[in-house]
């Protein structure tokens, strides 16, 4: 491996870097655009708020799947080609999503372009370790961490701007010259591995397909459908269940599985997806709702949202600069733990936020999520990939960005859960005092020159309460993020110093 590092000039690995860079940040624009675009889809498309979230629980789900399975293609048909094939598979599905005139067009579309888009990220991550020699890996990781890190606050503000700006389908249109540039700068820069005869392990794809999916679903559909109240939420997490345990059993025990179960018995490995899954479902969780609370309650734009959420990306680019001199001197495990503290805090700044506040006040807190993010993700990355064998490090780059999907998906699910329900608790709470019989209710009156007469008093005192308890169940929210991030950090005392950090730290 040294020998071949040592072939490749400065200026070659840094090309690599960036094409691997821009394919990457494809995908994750994509995955996270379309949010800020729904409700103009469900006009256009004819679809219901309830079936227009099928544009993105159907991309979640196929790239879920596919996503563990890079290892698997890699083998198959080589990463220049892997490479090539998903960037030009996402290109025209992008296309026909944006020609979609039909919800069941759309979701079909976006089943393929997440099935082309799974590998892009994980195959990134692959390319960088097998290009860079132990001691730049940290570099080359947050340079390709601070696209990574700008790409999901990227999406929400491009998103937001095409939606009040011009027609949704141009969120699709834009992926056209990004992956045209991608697919030439691939030809140019990335060099081809060697391909094998794999048997596919039938059994073992079945039930990872089964297993995910359902999970996937489980997790998106859960709060909208009532969760075990639903006979069909409650039939896909018994199925969950069953698969996923013989899918586990089977795979580990059977030694041509369709993955490598046994990567798990690294440490470092199994601890860094420990730690991914915690971090992204309070960060990413918080990151959802958020928007959510900012148009529905607070009359910000789309675009206005994106604009506040930028500088939580600008701030997370920045802090990974930094990154590479202070893993030079201190302990990249310390940086993990940093990390971790500092997005905690930025999640609790979020609680008492008011309902009429200042841009200001719902910038800031993000601006030091940000700078937590910088610090979490490039070593985190580093340690998960650094003691696995060369061989591995395909499908593990796999499995470990599907822990970031997953942690992102249950994150979401839960955090839109608590909202929910907490904005149901707080209003109980509050219209309750809503009667004839309460003192402060006339004096309240009284001050808003309303009439408890008037049969309209009680529809504009309910348009009030309304924000107001989704405002104090986003500050539950928060409190929720911030403890989950706390819960992460014994995690870091699992992980070991690989034995060549300290080299690979003193150049």
């Amino acid at each position: 491996m040294s020998e071949k590092h040592h072939t490749i000039s400065t200026a070659a690995k840094w090309l690599i870097t960036i094409t691997v860079m821009l394919s990457a940040m494809i995908e994750i624009i994509d995955t996270t655009i379309v949010n800020v675009a729904l409700k103009d889809m469900a006009g256009s498309l004819g679809a219901s708020t309830d079936e227009i979230s099928w544009v993105v629980t159907s991309y979640i789900v196929s790239a879920a799947i596919c996503m563990p399975l890079t290892g698997f293609f890699v083998r198959i048909f080589g990463r220049k080609r892997l490479l090539l094939i998903n960037i030009v598979g996402f290109l025209i599905f992008s296309m026909l999503c944006g020609l979609s005139t039909s919800l069941d067009q759309m979701v079909f579309f976006r089943i393929m372009q997440g099935i082309f888009g799974a590998s892009l990220v994980p195959l990134s991550q692959y390319v960088l370790r097998d290009t860079f020699p132990p001691k730049e890996q940290v570099k080359a990781m947050a340079v390709w961490g601070i696209g990574i890190m700008a790409a999901p606050v990227l999406g929400p503000t491009l998103g937001g701007y095409i939606t009040d700006w011009m027609n949704w389908r141009w969120i699709f249109y834009i992926n056209i010259p990004v992956c045209l540039l991608a697919i030439l700068m691939t030809l140019l820069f990335i060099t081809e591995t060697k391909r094998e005869k794999v048997k596919i392990d039938w059994i073992g794809l079945a039930l990872l397909v089964i297993t995910i999916s359902t999970l996937q679903i489980f997790l998106d559909r859960g709060n909208t459908d009532g969760w075990l109240s639903s006979h069909f939420i409650l039939g896909l997490l018994l199925t969950w269940i069953i698969a996923g345990i013989i899918f586990i059993v089977r795979g580990w025990i059977t030694p041509r599985n369709i993955l490598n179960l046994h990567l798990f018995q690294d440490r470092n490995y199994a601890a860094s997806c420990i730690l991914l899954v915690l971090y992204t479902a309070g960060i990413f969780g918080m990151m959802t709702v958020q928007p959510l609370i900012m148009q529905g309650y607070m009359n910000y734009s789309a675009s206005l949202s994106g604009e506040l959420m930028a500088p939580r990306g600008i701030a997370a680019a920045i802090a990974m600069v930094f990154v590479t001199p202070l893993a030079k001197k201190i302990d990249l495990r310390l940086i993990i733990l940093l990390g971790i503290l500092i997005t905690a805090y930025g999640n609790y700044l979020y609680a008492g936020v008011p309902l009429m506040s200042d841009p200001w006040n719902l910038t800031y807190p993000g601006i030091v999520q940000g700078i937590g993010m910088g610090f979490f993700f490039v070593p985190v990355s580093t340690m998960a990939l650094q003691t696995l064998a060369p061989a591995a490090l395909a499908e593990g780059s796999g499995m470990f960005s599907f822990f970031r999907n997953l942690g992102t998906s249950v994150g979401t699910s839960v955090m839109v859960t608590v909202l929910t329900q907490q904005a149901q608790v707080a209003w109980h709470s509050m219209i309750q005092k809503i009667n004839t019989m309460n003192p402060d209710y006339h004096m309240w009156l009284q001050h808003m020159s309303w009439s408890a007469e008037d049969p309209h008093t009680l529809a504009e005192v309910v348009k009030l309460i309304l924000p107001q308890a989704n405002i104090i169940a986003f500050d539950d929210v928060s409190y929720l993020s911030y403890l989950l991030l706390l819960v992460a950090i014994p995690f870091i005392f699992m992980l070991k110093k690989p034995k060549n950090t300290a080299v690979s730290m003193e150049h």
